[in-house]
């Protein structure tokens, strides 16, 4: 089935434990993201567990976006 994912995610910086939202912009699942945080671009990898990225002198980790199943049947 295919899948689709939030535009959004959660983003934690580790340095000072300051959570906010981004917007992502390119994913591919356990491998990378590129999000957009006060317009500013982080490249994102994922280690095995969540996707960690570093820009401006700080360290930034999520979990990645939501994603989810698109579900399709009778004509959609």
């Amino acid at each position: 089935m295919p899948t689709g994912h939030d535009n959004v995610c959660t983003v934690t910086c580790t340095d000072n434990d300051k959570v906010a939202e981004a917007e992502v912009d390119r994913f591919k699942e356990k491998e990378f993201l590129d999000i957009f945080l006060a317009t500013n671009k982080i490249h994102m990898e994922y280690n095995g567990r969540v996707y960690v990225g570093n820009k401006m002198g700080f360290e930034f980790t999520t979990p990645g976006p939501r994603i989810f199943q698109i579900n399709k049947g009778r004509g959609f």
